[in-house]
């Protein structure tokens, strides 16, 4: 019999937590007091959207992401909601424009000037309303762009297309899953959502605390958990593995992590493994090009490390971050927006309600040439450029992510035919507005240069996002601070 060491060999197994300094932290941030297990924060290179707690209706905090230290109490929000937000995702092909949910029975797009929210904002580009209870879950679409899910309380979960005409938005372009004769399945009042890499899988969790997989175009239940022995509060799609991943508890009340086949069969699980006893749910985080997951419980201080592979045990434990401050929730940079010269791989935005803070959490691989590039760590990865339109999808074409490098300076040809998410890459002049003060609300037309530097390097921007780019940010920035100074605003 040969011997074999139980010792899992890895690259990532001496990765470690580089929380920021206060001073790189996000102070003084009124977190919302939800009791949503939702992650009310939301990060792109560009900006960090935060839910906040605000008397008389529902508003977000969005800041630009150089924006660290004590923020202002005063600062301008995103406030046209008159309910609680309960949830805010950027859309992943266009650093500019976000959408938001809320108790009002609303889901509403915003655009956020490339100077940041200067005013309240209060004018959302459109509002969609579809249903007649509050909205909990919103979910945009990984390869088609445009397209945005949504779920409430009133059992019906309804996708979206934002690029319809008009302010107001009635009718949805697929009904996924609604009532039917009055009848309310608990399979419709949904936990948590994920596509697969492609966008023509939809994993769910519901309040019935089953894992199906779902057809997003026709509604058609696939697949469906036994519900036995894992009770499912989150679910993942584990990308190019095929498989997917459910967090939450066993019959006797241990917090749980779950692999299951969804090629196969979800009557039996490939892996189980019970965690602790604690009750808060745990949040999964998986990046496909490292294969790591991150489990971060909501009121935990500590971060779990796993890495995923297609052979058996499946799972591996690799270390822990640990920390005397709980979380309340966690936004997720994008992999174009790490700092690739300091070997990181993650970056976490940690909701510390007790002290009204937000703490990036960065990922770092410890390697000996830190300041150099490291093919390794990060291969060709999912770009902010749209595979297909709204109305290919739902004709039935599947296309997975527009592949980037993050390499700086490199560019990665288009695998797919010229889409109209390239020859709309420049957004609508609109988007680009530039709010004057309390009293203006105009758009400002004078400094058409900088619009013009703007569109003629957004093709550059789609690609790669590098050090040269954040420097002309916030020289962007400092200008338009500078020409609000002249004008006395």
């Amino acid at each position: 019999m040969s011997w074999r060491s139980s010792f899992h060999c890895s690259k990532f197994r001496h990765v470690f937590g580089k929380p920021a300094t206060k001073e790189h932290s996000y102070d003084g941030v009124p977190i919302t007091r939800s009791v949503h297990d939702n992650h009310y924060c939301s990060a792109n290179p560009c900006f960090i959207a935060v839910v906040t707690e605000c008397a008389g209706g529902g508003s977000f905090l969005v800041l630009p992401i150089h924006h660290t230290g004590r923020v202002d109490p005063q600062h301008p929000r995103v406030c046209g909601h008159r309910a609680r937000v309960l949830d805010v995702k950027w859309n992943p092909f266009d650093d500019h424009c976000i959408a938001s949910c809320s108790e009002d029975c609303t889901v509403k797009i915003w655009d956020i000037p490339v100077c940041g929210v200067q005013q309240n904002l209060t004018k959302a580009r459109k509002t969609l309303m579809g249903h007649s209870r509050r909205v909990a879950l919103i979910e945009w679409h990984p390869t088609a762009e445009n397209l945005l899910l949504s779920s409430a309380y009133d059992y019906k979960v309804l996708l979206w297309d934002v690029s319809q005409a008009g302010a107001v938005i009635r009718q949805p372009v697929r009904v996924v899953l609604m009532p039917v004769h009055h009848r309310y399945p608990s399979e419709a009042l949904l936990l948590s959502v994920s596509f697969n890499t492609d966008g023509s899988r939809l994993a769910v969790t519901s309040k019935d605390r089953r894992v199906r997989v779902l057809d997003p175009r026709t509604g058609k239940i696939l697949q469906v958990s036994s519900g036995k022995s894992h009770r499912a509060n989150k679910v993942l799609y584990i990308g190019a593995l095929k498989m997917l991943l459910s967090t939450g508890s066993s019959p006797w009340n241990h917090r749980q992590i779950v692999l299951w086949d969804p090629q196969d069969d979800l009557s039996e699980p490939l892996y189980e493994e019970d965690l602790d006893g604690s009750a808060g749910v745990l949040f999964p985080f998986y990046d496909p090009d490292t294969h790591m997951l991150y489990l971060a419980g909501k009121g935990d201080g500590n971060i779990r490390y796993y890495e995923v592979s297609a052979e058996k045990p499946y799972i591996s434990f690799l270390t822990e971050y640990r920390s005397l401050l709980p979380q309340k929730g966690l936004g997720v940079m994008p992999k174009r927006g790490l700092d690739v010269c300091a070997c990181e791989v993650f970056r976490f935005y940690r909701l510390i309600t007790i002290k009204d803070l937000v703490e990036p959490l960065s990922m770092i691989v410890p390697r000996k040439q830190s300041g150099t590039f490291q093919e390794d760590l990060y291969p060709m990865t999912a770009g902010n450029q749209a595979a297909m339109t709204a109305q290919e999808w739902l004709l039935g074409i599947n296309r997975g992510p527009v592949p980037m490098s993050l390499k700086p300076g490199t560019r990665v040809a288009n695998p797919y035919p010229e889409t109209q998410a390239e020859r709309g890459l420049v957004r609508q002049l609109s988007s680009l507005r530039f709010q004057m003060g309390p009293a203006g609300g105009a758009v400002m037309g004078t400094d058409l240069d900088f619009i013009e530097q703007v569109e003629c390097r957004s093709k550059v921007i789609s690609h790669t996002i590098n050090m040269v780019w954040k420097l002309k940010l916030e020289y962007y920035m400092l200008k338009m601070s500078y020409i609000s100074e002249i004008l006395d605003i």
